[in-house]
């Protein structure tokens, strides 16, 4: 790979998705496929090579107590996984290196020790995913702990073998290993450890590794699985040249990624300063047209993640219902006037049998009201905004056949209304007669929200449905044109709601907990305006998400076309890159 080409490019796919991650693979790839470094004809090939690591990888199984593969290994080179440089053998990690499992002497606490002349204990928690070397550990264990376990000496290269396994790491201390790593001890001066470290560390050892390992709750390998992995071995001279290339390009690599990261400090203060001023206590209603235009106009710059859309996204909704993103209008009728009118029409519907009268509910103290409202507005509750209530599902079981069979009642559930986005368009479920009759049927327009399993996901009906007591329904009164301020509301408020909700394996709220929640009402008039502009606002999001997609998309290919111009130097990213 050219270091210089790749900073020609770099500024054009470096936000793409995993860029660097993907070209320090990559690095790693062509490393192992020997396609990093030129080959030199003077070198030794592989094959005298492996004739010399034979008898002293024989010297340390001896030596080091190992034990033996007892299986037998098909030897066709043109069976293996890909083909190699002239000078380059497949052969087996068994033909190369002892291969051992550690060992647990139980239970450990008894063989733990704090004389600082204790064996030093390695384990997992010692190694570090961003360095290739163990160089100290936490803890000792006694002397007699030894016989239990495994010794392993500086710059023997140790696997984990369980939990997250195939990571490998070169030891820079003596001590004993438990059974969550494998010893891999190769002749001193034949190999390079450095260049076994990259093999592990290439797609071709984790696809075999993944392979290899089994286990039905936690996967692991094991060191026979180990001796069987496939390594393409280079002469002794080229592997120290792949070394060197190695660590250059990886520092080449991290320049880059510390450079990308840079950027994104820089334009994550950027956002942070466009929206603050968007939410500042001195931004006026007069104030912020101008400010969310600056925001608007210099966001798709800055945004290169969908988290900053999202922050967005709630900032909009939270000036929403704070009256801060359109001007009050001293004509429109105050909410005061709204919320009696509202009691006035419930009164008659009750009278008339029609609306089941709720709880007087006790007035509203001042004293927990969150924020100050604007002129006109006035706290409510969902009682008071029209009929309020659980869904219902009586029958038992709930998954009873006979509430399904040949349905065509919608039936909605917590997890269509958390893939709602707001707007409930479809649903997974459809009762009968049957299922209605121990149901409830919600009209079109009806604000469903969560209180179990997904707390105060919201979403409004665009049909007529059925829904367990695990959501709950808010028809709004008649003045209302739809739920869509409510529904803004709950999203900006689900947070508060999820520090009510029981600290146990199934989260809930109750009814009664929403019934005292506090919502900011603006005048009719007032509220439309909001509608409609937080829906132009939210229209702008996804342009905005779209446009980062696009990006991605392009940004990827690029990569991938910078990628294969390694592996076929005639290759040309100078279209893909325009």
């Amino acid at each position: 790979m050219n270091a210089e080409r790749l900073l020609e490019v770099y500024e054009k796919i470096s936000e793409a998705p995993n860029a660097i991650a993907r070209l320090r693979l990559f690095v790693l790839d062509l490393a192992v496929r020997g396609k990093l470094v030129e080959q030199d004809a003077g070198d030794e090939p592989a094959t005298q090579l492996l004739k010399r690591i034979e008898v002293e990888k024989s010297q340390i199984v001896r030596d080091g107590r190992f034990k033996q593969y007892e299986g037998t290994f098909e030897r066709k080179q043109e069976e293996f996984a890909f083909q190699l440089p002239a000078n380059w053998h497949w052969c087996y990690l068994d033909d190369l290196a002892a291969v051992a499992r550690g060992g647990s002497p139980r239970p450990i606490k008894s063989y733990l020790t704090d004389d600082p002349n204790g064996i030093p204990w390695i384990k997992i928690g010692d190694s570090n995913r961003g360095s290739i070397y163990i160089d100290s550990t936490v803890e000792r264990i006694k002397p007699e702990g030894l016989a239990k376990s495994r010794l392993v000496v500086p710059g023997d290269l140790l696997l984990s073998n369980s939990m997250s396994f195939g990571f490998p790491y070169i030891t820079n201390v003596e001590g004993c290993i438990h059974d969550g790593w494998l010893v891999i001890r190769t002749p001193e001066k034949l190999i390079s450890k450095l260049f076994l470290h990259a093999l592990f560390l290439s797609a071709h050892a984790k696809r075999s590794f993944a392979e290899a390992a089994s286990g039905a709750v936690v996967q692991n390998l094991n060191a026979d699985k180990v001796r069987q992995l496939t390594v393409p071995l280079p002469p002794l001279a080229e592997q120290h040249r792949i070394v060197a290339k190695v660590d250059e390009l990886m520092a080449l690599c991290d320049r880059l990624e510390d450079a990308r990261k840079t950027r994104e400090e820089v334009r994550d203060k950027l956002t942070a300063a466009s929206l603050a001023r968007l939410t500042g206590p001195d931004t006026t209603p007069e104030d912020f047209p101008t400010h969310a235009r600056f925001a608007l106009e210099a966001l798709p710059a800055l945004t290169t993640r969908s988290d900053q859309i999202k922050s967005l996204r709630q900032n909009i909704l939270n000036l929403a219902v704070r009256g801060k993103l359109v001007e009050q209008e001293a004509e429109d009728e105050p909410a005061s006037e709204l919320l009696e009118a509202i009691a006035v029409e419930q009164n008659e519907l009750a009278k008339a049998g029609k609306f089941k009268r709720p709880k007087p509910l006790p007035p509203v103290d001042m004293t927990l009201a969150p924020f100050d409202l604007p002129f006109g507005w006035a706290w409510a509750r969902f009682p008071e905004l029209g009929t309020f209530g659980r869904g219902k599902s009586q029958h038992r079981p709930r998954n009873d056949p006979a509430l399904y069979r040949d349905g065509e009642i919608p039936f909605i559930q917590t997890g269509d209304v958390a893939r709602s986005g707001g707007r409930i368009t479809s649903n997974t479920g459809f009762y009968n007669e049957v299922g209605l009759a121990q149901s409830m049927l919600w009209p079109r327009g009806t604000m469903c929200i969560t209180i179990a399993a997904n707390i105060a996901d919201s979403g409004i009906l665009d049909f007529d449905a059925c829904f367990p007591d695990s959501v709950v329904g808010l028809v709004p009164a008649s003045m209302f044109d739809n739920a869509r301020y409510f529904e803004y509301f709950i999203r900006t408020a689900k947070a508060n709601l999820l520090e009510f909700a029981p600290a146990t394996a199934q989260k809930n709220i109750n009814l009664g907990i929403l019934e005292t929640v506090l919502i900011p009402l603006p005048p009719l008039a007032e509220q439309h305006r909001i509608v409609a502009k937080v829906d132009a606002l939210m229209a702008l999001c996804d342009r905005l998400e779209a446009s980062l997609t696009n990006a991605d998309t392009t940004r990827t290919r690029l990569l991938e076309a910078l990628l294969q111009e390694a592996l076929e130097p005639t290759a040309s990213i100078q279209e893909t890159a325009e």
